[in-house]
């Protein structure tokens, strides 16, 4: 009997997709669910790809389908699931058996197994969603560069293509691959949340009903902010809900959930130093968005935020240039944080690369993205910011980011990204900052020092005497 190429475990909604796209691409495997039924239903609704697909009822079968050195995909909830399931199939598994962990592992998890000498294993971010997984994903990964160089024939085969260029590339060795992921979803985070906001100024600022909101994102979409999440974001305001026959934004609750990674990313970048403010503000607005009756509370307590703006209302081309330069803002926090975490780790995070991997396949893929890993390839770890093709979009759209924010703040419409975005802009185009006075603070009260403007450091002002 032929064995299998490649083996998964977890059929759930990523893992099905993810084996289907395996099987399309020619490639046999072997797949197991704990859940015996939903692996027999995965293999009878496969269609003509069912015999590129041997399904397994234990373990045991699943590993003696593959051929041998064996690969296995692992795509199970991330935490203590992948450990259990770690433990269960290293004993059946040959010392030159790779494990593959596909989910979305917090770096940390996947820098401990990959240390953890009970064999080889790789920590793959894979982004994209059920579409992605099907089709088409940007797939990260992370462990030795021989391991990968193993599954790299399936994993540039079934990934997204850019230009015929596959969107599947080594970042660096033991969780390198599942940190890019994390920072890819905090900007994730920080794109939708500056959209969401663009769209509260559409619709309590200026009174646009959804049918508007839509028409204005389609028309953004074929211009500079050419991405999936505006695409998308035109589709659902234009989308009408099946029962009722309203626009669907009008039934949806505003309460936005989140699964981890964006909070991960904002709590790493503390222990890196890194500046992500757009990144932070996105995920303590999802956190706000939960309390729903605290805000309800605080409506009755002071009155509504947000009031029409009349007459002082911006232009849609102003929302428009606020939100690329916002973006843009974003990015370049996000890369920071990757050239931070390249230091910190030894992991020699190649920007350019990160960028080029963003192209298709994954949620924020954008046509902005080819120019980043130009920019990026041009000025090895410089910010974007002071990249000369990206310093020029944000010297044509940084006055029209003020104006939004000015407007939404005097009229009370809560702007937490792209107004954290403005504040980075500021910050980072003040080379005399405020931090003097912190600084003779800190030495007031605790005598911790400070650095002078002639050189000499940890000195102290007069109070020390």
């Amino acid at each position: 009997m032929s064995q299998a190429t490649i083996g998964l475990i977890g059929l759930g909604t990523m893992g099905a997709a993810l084996a289907l796209n395996i099987a399309d691409h020619g490639f046999d495997i072997a797949v197991w669910n704990r859940t015996t039924n939903v692996t027999r239903d995965f293999h009878a609704s496969a269609g003509q790809l069912a015999a590129r697909i041997t399904p397994t009822e234990t373990l045991e079968a699943l590993v003696e389908a593959i051929a041998e050195p064996r690969a296995i995909i692992l795509m199970v909830p991330a935490g203590q699931a992948v450990d259990d399931q770690i433990a269960a199939l290293r004993p059946l598994l040959g010392p030159d058996d790779l494990i593959i962990d596909a989910g979305n592992a917090n770096f940390h998890d996947t820098n401990r197994r990959s240390r953890d000498g009970s064999g080889p294993f790789l920590g793959i971010g894979v982004s994209g969603g059920e579409e992605g997984a099907r089709h088409g994903p940007a797939i990260m990964g992370g462990g030795q560069r021989a391991d990968w160089n193993r599954v790299a024939p399936i994993l540039t085969a079934i990934a997204a293509k850019f230009d015929d260029t596959p969107c599947a590339n080594w970042m660096g060795e033991e969780g390198a691959g599942h940190f890019v992921k994390a920072v890819h979803n905090g900007i994730e985070y920080a794109d939708m949340q500056m959209i969401a906001e663009i769209y509260g100024i559409l619709r309590d600022g200026m009174g646009y009903g959804p049918d508007q909101v839509a028409k204005v994102f389609n028309r953004w979409n074929d211009g500079p902010l050419q991405s999936y999440l505006v695409e998308i974001s035109g589709k659902v305001a234009g989308a009408a809900d099946k029962e009722t026959g309203k626009p669907l934004l009008e039934v949806i609750v505003d309460a936005a959930g989140q699964k981890g990674t964006g909070r991960w990313t904002a709590i790493e970048a503390q222990h890196l130093a890194a500046p992500i403010p757009c990144i932070e503000a996105a995920v303590v607005a999802r956190n706000l968005s939960s309390r729903r009756d605290a805000r309800a509370d605080g409506e009755r307590l002071f009155g509504a935020g947000p009031v029409p703006m009349g007459d002082a209302a911006p232009t849609e081309d102003a929302l428009e240039n606020a939100l690329i330069c916002g973006k843009i803002l974003c990015y370049a926090q996000g890369y920071e944080m990757i050239a931070a975490a390249s230091e910190q780790y030894g992991w020699s995070l190649d920007l350019p690369t990160i960028a080029r991997t963003w192209r298709a396949g994954c949620i924020i893929r954008s046509a902005m993205l080819d120019d980043m890993a130009t920019a990026l390839a041009e000025g090895g770890n410089r910010n974007l910011m002071f990249a000369p093709h990206f310093t020029k979009r944000i010297q044509k759209s940084h006055a029209a980011l003020r104006q939004v924010v000015a407007t939404g703040v005097a009229h009370g419409v809560a702007l937490p990204a792209l107004g954290a975005g403005l504040a980075y802009f500021d910050a980072m185009r003040t080379a005399r900052g405020t931090a003097n006075m912190i600084q003779g603070q800190r030495d007031f009260f605790g005598l911790h020092g400070f650095e002078r403007f002639d050189g000499r450091k940890d000195q102290h002002g007069p109070w020390a005497d």
